[in-house]
């Protein structure tokens, strides 16, 4: 549980480390605006766009096997990311670091949910797994502002010692499986044209914001992500050995989970950027004062989730995740309050402690909601399907956010026009999470308490004659 848990809270560690790093990047490589964003847009690419890739291949080749590799290689880019010195070659390490997190995220939460049972162990574990996701993403903000002082290249070199001994430590503990079918028939034809089709996919919601929404690039790259995506159905419907076997979808819980955590987090991370925004562009913090801003809401993650099975087990997990969603909606409309002299603890602190809060409640749900019931040749395909949704939907919500933004006025203005333009950016996270509330709110009145469970799926052979 240690060494699946720390490489997941190294991933999210280095997506807040490196983008505290970016202004001492840009000013030491010399890189532009547009090549700068794609220092973090490249990890995001490879991130979201290869997940359900990598929770199918964890499934087919073995999730200790999967695991083992993806760790080397975030190693190794690591590594080669903090000596470089041509911005092209940073983008690349980033977005082979992106790659081989979507590896290592799905086969580390499927390692989880098939070492321990269905039921409290399993509870636990999951509210161990986000205490190291919510950690590592608040750790790398703080760890950064130190080590930028330092210089950058120390937020590409911290992580590897940590992932070499946890590689280690993997290798001697991490339970193996026999994968499903000795990895025979695998699905080429969908493992391209899905991969392709959400590799283009998120990387015309990351180019977005720049070039526009209406530009001809993004329309195309769009259409494009349509048409592959399409494919990829298709294909999934005629495959003796699908890499998305379709059926999995028709599960009410399953699908819920995905669609609220797209959702939740695309609302959570446009709302971060306005705040970030608003802590250095207006009050004039320093990237450290505005890391430890953030601190409040992850130490409520840190300190409660090893505790919340309990009261999922209690209350059930769409009325944690329709409680979770509701404490954000309510944070996200207190942030409305901010002018320029607002400060911090008038305007800020409020939403983060009700951040926490949703966020103690909901993350873990979605994750024993998203995997509840599955078969454990399947558990890979879950994670993988959840990570994408939450990735997917995050870089929606950002990207939404920050055209909105700019499009008011927003980022080319000082700090008063900057103010005037939060209102209408804040508008999408809350309702992006007014909507998660509409989607999990049938579920509140179904059951009470107890563990939404995705109910077993047919055999594979009715799943095939429905199809």
């Amino acid at each position: 549980m240690l060494a699946v848990s720390v490489v997941v809270g190294l991933d999210a560690l280095d997506v807040s480390m490196v983008g505290v790093a970016l202004p001492a990047i840009q000013a030491d490589l010399g890189m532009s605006t547009s090549a700068l964003q794609w220092v973090s847009g490249g990890y995001a690419l490879g991130f979201g766009g290869l997940l359900l890739l990598g929770g199918r291949t964890a499934d087919l080749l073995g999730r200790r096997r999967v695991f083992l590799a993806a760790v080397t290689v975030f190693i190794v880019a690591s590594f080669l990311g903090g000596i470089v010195d041509d911005s092209a070659l940073l983008i690349a390490t980033r977005f082979i670091k992106g790659v081989a997190a979507a590896f290592t995220m799905p086969a580390a939460l499927s390692i989880i949910t098939t070492t321990f049972r269905e039921g409290p162990a399993r509870w636990r574990a999951l509210g161990i797994y986000a205490v190291f996701a919510a950690s590592g993403f608040a750790a790398g903000l703080v760890v950064s502002g130190l080590l930028t002082q330092v210089g950058w290249r120390w937020t590409f070199f911290l992580p590897v010692p940590i992932a070499l001994v946890a590689l280690l430590v993997s290798a001697r503990v991490v339970p193996g499986h026999r994968p499903e079918r000795g990895g025979i028939g695998y699905d080429l034809p969908g493992a391209i044209t899905g991969a392709a089709g959400t590799l283009l996919l998120v990387f015309t919601i990351v180019q977005a914001p720049e070039a526009g929404f209406g530009a001809p690039r993004t329309v195309l790259g769009f259409v494009g992500a349509v048409a592959l995506l399409v494919a990829f159905v298709l294909i999934e419907r005629r495959s003796r050995s699908p890499l998305l076997r379709l059926g999995i979808l028709r599960s009410r819980p399953l699908a819920t989970a995905n669609l609220g955590i797209a959702l939740f987090f695309g609302a959570y991370l446009g709302f971060l950027f306005v705040v970030m925004l608003y802590l250095q562009s207006v009050l004039g913090w320093s990237p450290l004062q505005t890391a430890l801003g953030f601190l409040p809401s992850a130490l409520f993650v840190a300190f409660g989730s090893p505790k919340i099975g309990p009261l999922i087990f209690k209350i059930g997990t769409e009325r944690m995740i329709f409680g979770g969603l509701l404490a954000h909606v309510l944070g996200y409309v207190l942030f409305l309050r901010v002018d320029e002299h607002s400060g911090y603890w008038a305007a800020v602190f409020p939403s983060m402690v009700l951040l926490g809060i949703g966020f103690l409640m909901a993350f873990a749900s979605f994750n024993i909601q998203a995997t509840a019931g599955v078969a454990d040749h399947e558990q890979g395909l879950a994670g993988g399907l959840l990570n994408t949704s939450l990735q997917v939907g995050g870089a929606i919500g950002l990207a939404v956010v920050t055209a909105v933004l700019t499009a008011s006025g927003g980022t080319g203005g000082g700090a008063a026009a900057l103010v005037d333009g939060f209102v209408p950016a804040i508008s999408i996270p809350i309702a992006l999470a007014a909507l998660g509330v509409l989607v999990v709110l049938p579920g509140v009145f179904r059951r009470r308490g107890g563990v939404v469970a995705v109910p077993a799926d047919p055999p594979a052979t009715e799943l095939d004659e429905a199809a």
